[in-house]
């Protein structure tokens, strides 16, 4: 080919050339269905068995997310990009635990287990029957077990459930739970407890598993089959069954002394295991805001192969919970969202932290550990958004869209920049909720969370990669990026406010509707105590002076060291009651009076 030939060719081929590859650029900066599919079926896989917090399958996710960032010209944030701590990841029985009456021994496992709240303790003590273990003074309901017979420092042997178990609705339902009964059983002086099913109750007398999200009651509790309770009781010709049929009978208490010496030890194991968040960044175009941070955050984690104690709503299900919309959907999203960012000249003066979360089903633990150890200036963040379970959009359209409240300007930002004639805005001013976007509004950054919302396949086998509407997940993605995009390339730094938790008195909680307007540490990060990590303005807790960050540390001189035994000791007051709650501030111990 001559000269002339080769610059006629290279003219002509050269524009197609320069189109072809701006085409190919341009079209690598849309989310796509495909793209969105391919993430979501590795990661909803038979592969990855539910991506249970610290399992295989928490690892495999974490390094196909990190990965996918890195591709796209992502960075760590720190070290390389994981952020590693530690979980329960199981309970097990321990070699310690043993029951023995004289000469009698009992085989663990066979004949007793102990329960996940049991302390590891153990005391030779005489045993006492004490019915339920109930201890209720309501105006509707009275009925208290430990009248008239002395527990202190002994063993107690307390039925398991209540009278009315064949019915959904109970008055004795916020009374029955094992752990509430463990609780009074403590503060009536009561040194252990020996819970036994009676036969109405469970006709199988089986042990349910251990759940490892639990917290210990300091005093030990094991859960014993009706021959042993039997056993026990034998000098007093009664047996489990016949105190069961009198009690729901008579709806009466029958607690009586068993005059036997009962030498039992209870030990739990937890086995821990490492986990890790992928935190990395797309450094920001502009020189001065590149200091400052926009937080996309999406959580990986799920129940794995679900069974008791895993919060699967098919309970008795042993199979992969696979997690498709919650929430393989919100990683997809964030992926195809960190590409379009990375893609996109001018999209983003301030930087990009797209972090992935493990430990979101088990109390928002990846998120809070980020949030207490970020390696950044927090203050640094301007927005934090939450994708989680955003793939079922409905027919209806509509995307739920909480924390607007949360800074200035944010509803109208939101509406701004929706198309409303495509997606339908249900939005929500508050700042909490159950999912990541929590631990960064308790730290005073504004947050967005996006979510399609519940359905019935939440939280079983049935949430898979096929019933997710990904057209519907495209048009998401577009609204978001928009939003984003304002807030990461806009001069002027948003401005937090509180917004909630907001309290509804005319929703009850539990059964009586009591409520310190609080929202508590759900995670256990404090030992002996329960951490405040929101108080709500104007609410009883507030008004009775209770600050953000107090540690809670009895209500009514009754102890409280967890979640699950504030909502026992609120489960036991009434509204217009003025409590006495006894926090630690700075290390210092403060009596609050709140009336509820």
């Amino acid at each position: 080919m001559d000269r002339r030939s080769t610059l006629k060719y290279i003219n002509g081929v050269l524009p197609l050339l320069l189109v072809f590859i701006l085409f190919s650029c341009n079209a690598n900066r849309e989310v796509t269905v495909k793209e969105l599919q391919n993430h979501i079926r590795y990661l909803a896989s038979d592969s990855l068995k539910g991506r249970l917090t610290g399992s295989t399958g928490d690892s495999l996710a974490s390094e196909y997310i990190k990965d996918e960032l890195v591709s796209y010209g992502f960075v760590p944030l720190s070290g390389d990009g994981f952020q590693r701590f530690k979980v329960v990841s199981k309970l097990v029985a321990g070699p310690e635990n043993s029951i023995s009456v004289g000469e009698k021994n009992f085989e663990p496992e066979k004949d007793f287990m102990p329960l996940a709240f049991s302390s590891n303790s153990g005391l030779i003590a005489e045993a006492v029957f004490a019915g339920y273990g109930f201890n209720i003074n309501e105006e509707s309901l009275k009925w208290n077990d430990y009248e008239g017979i002395e527990v202190k420092d002994k063993w107690v042997i307390l039925l398991r459930a209540d009278p009315e178990t064949d019915k959904t609705e109970s008055p004795f339902i916020p009374f029955s739970g094992d752990r509430e009964k463990a609780l009074i059983a403590k503060d009536m002086g009561a040194a252990g407890v020996l819970l036994v099913s009676g036969n109405a109750y469970d006709p199988q007398d089986s042990f349910e598993s251990l759940n490892s999200g639990d917290f210990s009651v300091d005093i030990p509790v094991l859960r014993i089959k009706r021959e042993v309770a039997d056993y026990i009781l034998s000098g007093t010709k009664k047996t489990i069954t016949s105190l069961e049929k009198k009690l729901n009978d008579t709806r009466k208490p029958q607690s009586f002394p068993s005059n036997v010496i009962v030498s039992a030890k209870a030990e739990i194991i937890r086995e821990m295991s490492t986990t890790r968040n992928v935190v990395m960044i797309l450094p920001g175009e502009d020189e001065n805001l590149r200091k400052e941070y926009i937080i996309i955050g999406a959580h990986f984690d799920h129940l794995g192969m679900g069974g008791q104690g895993s919060d699967s709503r098919a309970v008795d299900t042993v199979a992969v919970h696979y997690g498709a919309d919650d929430n393989a959907s919100g990683v997809g999203m964030m992926l195809e969202l960190a590409e379009k960012f990375s893609d996109t000249r001018g999209s983003h003066q301030r930087s990009i932290i797209c972090i992935a979360f493990t430990g979101e089903e088990q109390g928002l633990l990846g998120s809070k550990h980020f949030a207490d150890e970020p390696g950044i200036d927090l203050s640094n963040v301007n927005t934090m958004i939450n994708l989680d379970m955003v793939g079922r959009m409905q027919e209806t359209n509509i995307l739920q869209i909480t924390g607007v409240g949360t800074a200035e300007g944010f509803r109208d930002l939101v509406y701004a920049e929706s198309d409303t004639s495509v997606i339908k805005l249900a939005l929500s001013d508050e700042g909490y909720g159950p999912s990541d976007h929590t631990s960064f509004y308790m730290k005073n950054i504004p947050v967005l969370f996006y979510s399609t919302g519940a359905h019935l396949d939440y939280h079983t086998p049935a949430d898979t990669y096929d019933k997710l509407n990904y057209e519907g997940m495209v048009n998401i993605s577009s609204l978001i990026f928009k939003v984003t995009e304002k807030l990461a390339s806009s001069p002027d730094r948003l401005k937090f406010r509180e917004s909630g938790p907001k309290i509804d008195h005319g929703r009850p909680m539990r059964r009586k509707g009591v409520t310190l307007g609080i929202m508590p540490d759900f995670a256990g990060n404090v030992k002996n105590g329960l951490r405040a990590d929101f108080v709500t303005p104007s609410g009883p807790a507030a008004l009775g002076g209770m600050k953000k960050g107090d540690i809670i540390i009895s209500i009514n001189n009754k102890t409280v060291n967890n979640v699950y035994d504030y909502m026992s000791r609120l489960a036991q007051l009434k509204r217009g009651q003025t409590i006495s709650v006894e926090v630690l501030r700075n290390g210092q111990k403060v009596v609050l009076l709140i009336q509820l």
